[in-house]
C-alpha cells in the first residue's frame, strides 16, 4: 500500500487506510481516523472541465464521480452519499461503459471544475505599513514594496493605509498632491464610524445621467490606474514624525490601523477576495489592540507572564484582534502579517487574523534582511499562464457516506457553521459543522480533518466515501471547484489490515495538529501527558508482548517511527515554550497548520545530513553521536538551515587549506552542504534562517538542542567515537523507549 501515491493523486493521506466498522472498534485504535487533505495540490495531469458539475439534488449536493452507481438503461445515477436517484442531465444521453465523461473515468478522483459564474471583482491588496521605525529599515521596507507592485496583476485594485502615532487612508485618486485621511491612534473607530469619515456612500457624479462612481475608488484603484501615484506615495513615505520622549516606546496604533483597514474592504467588497498586508516594525503602543505601554520600564509580555496572567493588555488585545479575525473572514479577505524587528510585534495577540483567514504571517529581524524580501516576493509567485498561485475567497465541504461523521477540521479556516447528518456530536478542532471558510488559498495550504465511524449495530457497507468540495476564486477571474472523492475499506475490528493500513508519517503529523490545537488552551504539562498516554495506548493496542516482559516488546515496521516522532514532539518548540518569545511559538505553530505531510514532519523531526571526504553525503541519526570531528552536517528544521563544521574541520577551514591547490577536494566538501543547502531553498516558504557554524561556536546550540542527547554529561560511553557530549537533563530517546516499552506492557496507560 503506497501512501504517497493516494498523496500525488489526491493530496490526501489518511492516518488509517482501512477503517474499523463500528463505532466502539473505531475508538480503540487511539489515533482517530483522519486525513492530511491538500486542495490546491499541483498535479501535472490535474483535469480542469469547462461545464458545470452534475450535482446530486438538496440539501446532499455532492458531485458525480467514479463512486456513482450507473444505470445506463434508466438513464440513472446513484449518489454514494444519500443513495438517492439522480437522472442523468439530457447532454449525457450518448454515454455508455466504453464512452464515460471524465468525472466518472476511474481516474479522475480529483478533477476541476471552471464554473460559468464570473466573479465580479479583481484580487484587491490593501497594503497596511508602519512608519515608526528607523529609516534604514523603513527605506528597505518602501524598496521592497515598490519592486513588488510590479508582481501584482494590472487589473488587481490596490490600496495604501500608514500608520504611526495616527493611521493615514492614502486617496490614490488625487493625482495633485498627496492626500490622506488621518484617524486618531487612542480612539476606537466602529465600522460605521469608519464607512462615514471615508465617505463611503455611492456619490453622483456631474449630470442626472452620469453613472455613480463608487465612493471606494478614492482609496482602491487597478493598479494600472494609479501604480504612477502609489509608487510617488510610497516614495516620499517619511518616518512617522510624532515626537518620542527619552525612555518612552514610539506611539504605534497598529490596531486602529488593522481596524480601518477591516472596515474599509467591509463596506466596499463584502465576500469578494481581498488581502490586507500588515507590515509592522515594532509592538503596538497605543489605543485599542496594545501590546505593552509606551514606557521602557514596561517589559513586553513573556509566556510566564501569559501563564500567570499578569500580562496586563493581553486578553484585551487578544479579544480585539479576534473581534477583527471575524469580520475578515465573514467577508473573505485574509490577514499577511509581516514583522520586520528584533522585538515583538504582538503576533501572539494578533495570530487569530492570520490563523482564521488563511493569511501568511513571515517573521524577520528587520526589513533589510533576505528573509523578509524573498519570502515577500514568494508570495506573488505566478504560474506557466502567469496568473498568481493564490485562491481566493475559498470554502470547502466535506460529504460522508452514511457509516461515517466528520468531527472537525484543523487548518486555517473557520466554521460556516453548516449542519448536516454527516456531522459528528464528537469535536475535534473546528467541529459542528460540514462547511468552512478559508479566504486564502495555496498548494502549500493542508487541512487536517477529523472523522469518527457512526455504526454503532450491525455494519451496513464494505467501505466509506468521503468527497472534499473547496470551491475558490482563481486569479485569472474565474470560480473554480475541485473536487476530490476517495474510498477506504470498513472491516471488522480484530481484521490485520486495519494495523496493515496504519500511516504512521500521517498520523504524527495529525496528533501533532491536535497536540497544538490544545496547546493554545491547555497547560502544556497537560499536553505532555496527553502526548504520552496516546503512544502508551497504541503501543498497548498495536505492538507485540507478553505481559510485563519488556524485551519480548516489538513495534510492527509501519508504527515503529511512531514513537520516535513523538519523541521529538514532546521536545520541538511547538509544545516546549521555554526559550522562545510568545511571538516566536505563534509563529510556528502557525507554519505547522499550514504546511504538507513533508514539510511538518521535518518541523517535527529534522533532517540531518552527513558529508565527510571519503564518502558520498548520506542521511544520519538525528543524535548526539553523529557529531564527529571530521564531517560537516547539514541540519534542516524547515526554519533553519544550519550547516555544523566538525572540530577538525573548521581547524582545516581556519588555516585556509581549501584555498590551496592540492586541497581541491577539501574545498569541494565545503562547498556540497551549500549547494545542497540552496536546493532546499528554492520552495521554501518562509524562507528559513541561515546559519553557518563550527564545533563549539555559540550558534551550534540551534544543532544541539535538537539531537537526540544519548551521550549526555550524566552518561559516560555511550557512541563513543568523538561524538559530542550535550549539556542537558532531558531523557535521550533510548530511556524514552525503555519507559515506554515498560508502560505499555505493563497494560496500564
Amino acid at each position: 500500500m503506497d501512501f504517497e501515491q493516494y498523496e500525488e493523486s489526491d493530496g490526501v493521506r489518511f492516518s488509517w487506510n482501512c477503517f474499523p466498522n463500528t463505532k466502539l472498534e473505531a475508538t480503540r485504535t487511539v489515533v482517530p481516523i483522519s486525513a492530511l487533505y491538500t486542495p490546491l495540490k499541483t498535479k501535472p495531469d490535474l483535469p480542469v472541465l469547462q461545464y458545470e458539475p452534475v450535482t446530486c439534488r438538496a440539501p446532499c449536493r455532492a458531485v458525480l464521480n467514479p463512486f456513482c452507481q450507473l444505470d445506463l438503461r434508466a438513464r440513472i445515477w446513484i449518489c454514494p452519499f444519500c443513495l438517492s436517484r439522480n437522472p442523468l442531465p439530457p447532454h449525457y444521453k450518448d454515454i455508455s461503459q466504453s464512452e464515460l465523461p471524465h468525472e466518472l473515468l476511474p481516474a479522475s478522483t480529483t478533477i476541476e471544475y471552471v464554473l460559468s459564474r464570473p466573479v465580479q471583482t479583481p484580487p484587491i491588496f490593501l497594503f497596511v505599513v508602519d512608519t515608526c521605525q528607523d529609516e534604514e529599515n523603513l527605506q528597505a521596507l518602501k524598496d521592497t514594496l515598490i519592486v513588488n507592485l510590479s508582481l501584482l496583476p494590472p487589473n488587481a485594485l490596490v490600496g495604501l493605509i500608514t500608520f504611526g502615532a495616527m493611521t493615514q487612508v492614502h486617496e490614490l485618486g488625487y493625482p495633485n498632491c498627496n492626500k490622506a485621511f488621518v484617524f486618531r491612534g487612542n480612539k476606537e473607530y466602529t465600522a460605521k464610524q469608519v464607512q462615514e469619515m471615508l465617505g463611503l456612500a455611492p456619490r453622483p457624479q456631474g449630470g442626472i445621467n452620469r453613472p455613480a462612481v463608487p465612493s471606494f475608488s478614492r482609496f482602491l484603484m487597478p493598479l494600472q490606474q494609479c501604480e504612477f501615484q502609489l509608487t510617488n506615495i510610497l516614495e516620499q513615505l517619511e518616518r512617522d514624525p510624532w515626537p518620542t520622549r527619552s525612555q518612552m516606546r514610539p506611539l504605534r496604533c497598529s490596531g486602529v490601523a488593522l481596524s480601518v483597514a477591516v472596515s474599509l474592504l467591509e463596506q466596499s467588497f463584502p465576500n469578494s477576495g481581498a488581502r490586507i498586508m500588515f507590515f509592522a516594525g515594532g509592538p503596538p503602543t497605543e489605543g485599542p489592540g496594545m501590546v505593552v505601554g509606551p514606557k521602557l520600564t514596561e517589559a513586553i509580555r513573556s509566556h510566564h507572564d501569559i501563564e500567570r496572567d499578569s500580562a496586563k493588555h493581553y486578553k484585551k488585545a487578544l479579544k480585539f484582534y479576534e473581534a477583527l479575525a471575524k469580520r475578515a473572514s465573514t467577508n473573505g479577505h485574509a490577514v499577511d502579517i509581516v514583522a520586520g524587528c528584533y522585538d515583538q510585534i504582538g503576533m501572539q495577540e494578533m495570530k487569530s487574523l492570520s490563523n482564521s483567514t488563511g493569511g501568511v504571517i513571515i517573521l524577520s529581524d528587520s526589513f533589510t534582511t533576505a528573509i523578509f524580501r524573498q519570502s515577500l516576493q514568494k508570495i506573488f509567485d505566478k504560474d506557466e499562464q502567469g496568473n498568481l498561485i493564490m485562491g481566493f475567497n475559498a470554502s470547502m465541504d466535506v460529504l460522508t457516506s452514511k457509516d461515517l461523521k466528520i468531527s472537525g477540521l484543523i487548518g486555517h479556516a473557520v466554521s460556516l457553521n453548516k449542519k448536516s447528518a454527516s456531522v459528528a456530536d464528537t469535536e475535534i478542532g473546528i467541529g459542528q459543522t460540514c462547511s468552512w471558510k478559508m479566504c486564502s488559498i495555496t498548494p502549500a495550504h493542508t487541512y487536517a480533518t477529523f472523522f469518527e465511524v457512526a455504526t454503532q449495530g450491525a455494519p451496513s457497507a464494505q467501505s466509506a466515501v468521503i468527497q472534499y468540495l473547496t470551491h475558490y476564486q482563481h486569479s485569472s477571474g474565474t470560480y473554480r471547484l475541485r473536487v476530490t472523492t476517495v474510498v477506504r475499506n470498513l472491516v471488522s475490528g480484530g481484521d490485520p489490515s486495519i494495523a496493515a493500513g496504519f500511516d504512521q508519517e500521517a498520523a504524527a503529523v495529525l496528533m501533532s495538529r491536535i497536540a497544538v490545537y490544545k496547546a493554545d488552551v491547555e497547560d502544556s504539562q497537560d499536553i505532555l501527558r496527553w502526548t504520552d498516554r496516546m503512544l502508551i495506548r497504541l503501543c498497548q493496542k498495536f505492538a507485540d508482548y507478553r505481559k510485563d516482559d519488556p524485551a519480548s516488546f516489538r513495534l510492527a515496521q509501519n508504527f515503529s517511527m511512531y514513537p520516535q516522532f513523538m519523541f521529538h514532539l514532546r521536545r520541538s518548540q511547538f509544545l516546549q515554550v521555554f526559550n522562545n518569545s510568545p511571538d516566536e511559538t505563534a509563529f510556528y505553530r502557525h507554519t505547522l497548520n499550514r504546511e504538507d505531510l513533508t514539510n511538518s514532519l521535518i518541523m517535527i523531526q529534522p533532517t540531518l545530513i552527513s558529508f565527510s571526504i571519503d564518502q558520498e553525503p548520506e542521511p544520519v541519526l538525528l543524535d548526539s553521536v553523529s557529531i564527529k570531528p571530521d564531517v560537516i552536517l547539514l541540519l534542516d528544521t524547515f526554519f533553519h538551515i544550519l550547516i555544523f563544521h566538525g572540530e577538525t574541520i573548521a581547524q582545516w577551514r581556519k588555516a585556509g587549506y581549501q584555498d590551496q591547490e592540492d586541497y581541491a577536494n577539501f574545498k569541494d566538501l565545503l562547498e556540497e552542504p551549500r549547494k545542497e543547502a540552496r536546493d532546499l531553498l528554492v520552495d521554501r516558504f518562509p524562507l528559513p534562517r541561515f546559519i553557518d557554524t563550527d564545533a563549539g561556536g555559540s550558534q551550534a546550540r540551534f544543532l544541539l538542542s535538537k539531537l537526540n542527547p544519548s551521550n549526555t554529561h550524566q552518561t559516560t560511553g555511550y557512541g563513543g567515537g568523538g561524538s559530542a557530549i550535550v549539556l542537558t537533563d532531558d531523557v535521550s530517546l533510548q530511556t524514552f523507549m525503555t519507559h515506554l516499552q515498560k508502560l505499555a506492557v505493563a497494560g496500564t496507560s
